[in-house]
Parts: structure tokens; C-alpha cells; sequence
């Protein structure tokens, strides 16, 4: 009996839990994960946009298939102008994929090692960065460093920094999360560092390596380091729910097409981007697909093994709260699931 009473008021605390987990829960977000799958991705796109999303694109790339493009929304809603699948867009942190492999190579090659410190590479940060002398390239790459993260800064988004030294600033003389390689957290500022350092060997911007050791092996002509490389009206506009300006003259670093980043996506996934020796190198340090999020612009680079397609999607709206993030990662799932369905049936 005693027993029976426990199970009864363990289930009532399960559903109270839910209820009170319930009324926290964008009613949005039920919905759109609720809602009936459609049976093509261009009304999935479709439908996305009554969730206060300005604009889409979504590449796809499936084994034995030509590459679908589509697009919805708008490319520039003050002009009117409708949304194209080929928009250069702000990639964000998915750059970080080119960085991790770039500095695959230059390890490969010996010109860097994933064993040497900050503190090696850039001395002038000893007493500047807590424990500069333990983080090694490999725990940046990593994300496992400890060193704080300077998009963090309060009101960062609103005045962005625009240099190397500015964006150091934020966090120079801060405590570390942890000691480095004892967890794990998410930071630009490991970036920051690791495009410096990669700099510094090069002896010029690591992009002009990055475009001849990998744009240029796949034929990529629609990846651009920064805005200001750009035509900018091949640009995707960019809007934050509650900023009233377009973002896209923002530079927040690298931009390009959906296929540009999908070509890029199937490559790394399937070795072909790898000398000898590279794979094993880049897959004890780093992942093989990734998002961003920036001020205006969401994306997401990711291959499916089960279905064998790189699926690159953009969308061109944010907000404070990021419900349009979670709102994003729900169609990325529905977009999947439409095009695992079509491969079943076809």
C-alpha cells in the first residue's frame, strides 16, 4: 500500500513537472514541431516564414543526385527583392571549420604544433592570459582552454570590435573559466588567438591560405573573407527582431554562397580536402560540420551519413531570446525528414 502511495504521488509530481516545464515552452515552438510534415522542402520553406523569419535559403546535396537549391522570403525586404538561392551570406562561426583544417595542414606540414602554447606563439600574452604557458594550439582548437570568451562582453553585439587588439581587450586580465583541458566551453576568443597565430607563420592572412589550399582545390569563387570583399548587394539582408536596420554591411568575417559551403561540407566529410595524413590529424581535434549565429544570420553546415547528403541551411532573421534559433533547429530537423522520406519512397 505504502508503496502504491509513492508510485501515485511520484506520478502527480511528473505531471505537475510538466505542466510548469509547459507554460515556459513558446507555444511557437510546439507548433511548429507539432505541425504535419509537407511533402517538399520548398513548402517547408514555406510554411518557416510564418514564424517571423524574413528569409531562407537551404542547399542540398544528395549522393547520386544533382544539388537542389531553394529559397523563400526575402533576399531584401525594403527593396521588395525576393529571396535567391545563391545570396552570399554571413557564415559566422561555420568559418571555424576552414580555420581547424588550415591549421591541419600547417601542423601536417610542421610549420605549427598542436603541443606548443600560447605562450610559445604569442609570448607578449604571458600575464596577460591566465595560464598562457598550459594552453596548448590543440585545447583552443578544442574549445577546452578556459580562456574567457570576448563576444561574452556585455553589449558586445551592439558595438562589435573591429581589431585584433580591441576584441583582446575584453578579456585581457580576466580569471579563466577552468584549468585548461579540465572542461569545455564554446569561445571565439580561442579563434581570435588561433588566426593570429596562423598569421603569425604566414607571415600574411591566413585567408589567402585558406583560399589556395582549399577554395581554390575545389573551385570555390563565392567565399570571401569579409564583407568589404564583397558586392554588397549579392548579400542576403539580415534582420534583428527589434533593430529596424538591415544588417548586412555589418562585417562579421567570412561570407558565402549555400553551395559554396556544401561543396566545402561534402569534401571534408568525405577526405578528399586531405593530403596524406591530414584526416587522422583534423579528426582527433575538431568536428565535421557546424552552425552560426551572428546579429541577422543563422547557419547551419551539416552531413547526414544515413542519407549521405550535406544539407546547408541559412536563415536571415535572429532575436534576443533565441527563439528563432530553436525555431531554426526544428526545421532543420522537419528538412531533414522530408528528404529521408522521399528516399524511402523513391
Amino acid at each position: 500500500m505504502k508503496q502504491n502511495k509513492i508510485k501515485k504521488m511520484l506520478k502527480l509530481l511528473f505531471i505537475l513537472a510538466s505542466v510548469f516545464s509547459l507554460t515556459f515552452v513558446p507555444w511557437t515552438l510546439v507548433k511548429a514541431w507539432g505541425k504535419p510534415l509537407p511533402d517538399t522542402i520548398q513548402e517547408q520553406l514555406i510554411e518557416a516564414l510564418d514564424y517571423d523569419f524574413e528569409g531562407m535559403i537551404v542547399y542540398v546535396d544528395q549522393k547520386n543526385q544533382e544539388p537542389k537549391y531553394y529559397a523563400a522570403g526575402w533576399h531584401n525586404k525594403e527593396s521588395k527583392i525576393s529571396a535567391k538561392p545563391n545570396a552570399l551570406f554571413k557564415i559566422a562561426s561555420i568559418s571555424k571549420l576552414y580555420d581547424a583544417l588550415a591549421v591541419t595542414k600547417l601542423v601536417s606540414a610542421g610549420r605549427l604544433s598542436l603541443d606548443k602554447t600560447v605562450a610559445d606563439y604569442l609570448p607578449e600574452l604571458t600575464g596577460k592570459i591566465e595560464n598562457a604557458d598550459k594552453i596548448t594550439l590543440r585545447l583552443m582548437i578544442q574549445h577546452r582552454s578556459g580562456i574567457p570568451n570576448f563576444t561574452d562582453a556585455p553589449k558586445f553585439w551592439e558595438a562589435p570590435t573591429e581589431s585584433f587588439e580591441e576584441s583582446l581587450a575584453l578579456i585581457k586580465g580576466k580569471s579563466a573559466n577552468f584549468e585548461p583541458g579540465k572542461d569545455y566551453e564554446y569561445c571565439n576568443t580561442n579563434y581570435l588567438l588561433i588566426n593570429k597565430i596562423m598569421d603569425n607563420e604566414l607571415g600574411y592572412a591566413n585567408f589567402k591560405f585558406i583560399q589556395k589550399e582549399i577554395l581554390n582545390r575545389l573551385q570555390l569563387k563565392n567565399t570571401f573573407s569579409a564583407v568589404s570583399k564583397v558586392n554588397i548587394d549579392n548579400v542576403m539582408s539580415g534582420y534583428h527582431i527589434g533593430y529596424e536596420h538591415d544588417l548586412k554591411t555589418n562585417d562579421y568575417g567570412m561570407h558565402a554562397t549555400a553551395e559554396d559551403v556544401g561543396i566545402f561540407l561534402r569534401a571534408l566529410n568525405n577526405g578528399s580536402l586531405f593530403d596524406k595524413g591530414e584526416q587522422e590529424i583534423y579528426s582527433s581535434i575538431y568536428q565535421y560540420e557546424h552552425s552560426g549565429w551572428v546579429p541577422g544570420y543563422q547557419s547551419f553546415a551539416k552531413y547526414y551519413k544515413d542519407i549521405d547528403a550535406v544539407i546547408i541551411t541559412f536563415y536571415n532573421t535572429t532575436d534576443p531570446k533565441l527563439y528563432n534559433w530553436n525555431l531554426s533547429e526544428i526545421i532543420n530537423k522537419r528538412i531533414y525528414k522530408i528528404i529521408k522520406k522521399q528516399k524511402n519512397e523513391g
